[in-house]
């Protein structure tokens, strides 16, 4: 719309804009790979190279309440952060990157830890529910015909990386 409208505003304005709108709206303003910390608001870009891969996007169509999935949180992994994990070969993320939504949402809703556990049976390297749910998302090396088999209501989407 900035450029669209031609408003000239600054990145840094839009983010403020961006920030009114919801906690995690300013990564939209940024789009490049980030951290976010704070309530999501506050973004540190950092350098990762996943070219060799292909993201699969997931969506079943459940509705997960966010204000729910938040108040179910009780335990959060702390072994390592997150930077340091994608800073290691993607093939150590699943014994490593944790989502700590999904053992809450995955237990009222099975049917969403079935796509992740599905995602590793066609051959992910890594699969995770995208925050709060119920959208599950997979990386797989990339291959000239990725088949994947989920059912005809569910959103699914390839993407190159």
């Amino acid at each position: 719309m900035n450029e669209k409208f031609q408003l000239d505003l600054s990145k840094e304005k839009l983010t403020v804009y961006a920030t009114q709108l919801g906690s995690d709206c300013p990564f939209f303003i940024i789009n490049k790979p980030c951290i976010a910390s704070g309530r999501g608001e506050i973004l540190e870009e950092i350098k990762i190279d996943l070219s060799a891969y292909q993201l699969v996007l997931v969506n079943p169509g459940i509705h997960i309440n966010t204000a729910w999935a938040f108040s179910q949180l009780k335990n959060f992994s702390k072994e390592k952060t997150i930077k340091q994990i994608i800073e290691q070969p993607v093939i150590t993320w699943k014994e490593n990157l944790k989502n700590d939504f999904e053992i809450r949402v995955f237990k009222e809703y099975p049917e969403i830890e079935n796509i992740k556990t599905k995602l590793y049976l066609q051959g992910a390297v890594y699969a995770a529910m995208s925050g709060s749910g119920s959208s599950v998302f997979g990386l797989f090396k990339k291959t000239p015909s990725l088949q994947l088999q989920f059912p005809n209501n569910y959103f699914v989407k390839i993407l190159s990386l």
